[in-house]
């Protein structure tokens, strides 16, 4: 089994840190992983993206120009990977300041207001979590608990206070997910 992934938004919206997240998790699964950040003037304003590679074997390249699954967190991102996720595939998209909707019909799309769930948890600021969580309810590739437990692990200690926000967002985003329909 091989997935590949991108996650992209605004810089700030934390789309680096949700991939960084997937790969920490996966390796301690024991799994293979690739992590490639998107760097440079998109901290300020821009799209940031990151792709990630979940595998079971061998990666053979790092590089993904079609994903198995978009998570975008805004609308250029919308724009950009709608028409590039494999059919068959999973497009998670936050419908909070997402306005556009795809018209594809050959993939699953998630619609998950991430920022009104991580607002009513604390803070917009994780909304990230709430996507990870959606994701996870639709392509169950790592455990909800795997990534609970990356998250536990690797959270930079300046945010050790935002832990359990983050865990319930999570938790939040993976529910409510699971009860929209395919």
């Amino acid at each position: 089994m091989e997935i590949s992934i991108i996650v992209s938004g605004f810089g700030g919206q934390g789309a680096l840190f949700a991939g960084q997240l997937l790969a920490y998790a996966a390796m301690d699964c024991g799994r293979n992983v690739t992590w490639i950040p998107s760097y440079g003037p998109e901290m300020r304003g821009g799209t940031a993206h990151c792709t990630v590679i979940i595998s079971d074997e061998s990666i053979g390249s790092p590089l993904v120009t079609r994903p198995d699954v978009a998570i975008v967190l805004n609308g250029p991102s919308f724009i950009k990977y709608d028409p590039l996720v494999v059919p068959g595939g999973l497009l998670a998209v936050n419908s909070s300041i997402v306005e556009q909707r795809s018209e594809r019909n050959d993939i699953d799309i998630v619609l998950v207001p991430a920022n009104a769930i991580a607002e009513e948890l604390g803070s917009t600021k994780m909304m990230n979590m709430a996507m990870l969580g959606a994701m996870l309810a639709r392509k169950p590739v790592l455990s909800l608990e795997s990534i609970e437990q990356a998250l536990i692990d690797h959270l930079p200690s300046s945010k050790a206070a935002l832990l359990e926000s983050n865990l319930q967002v999570l938790k939040r985003g993976f529910e409510v997910s699971d009860t929209i329909p395919l």
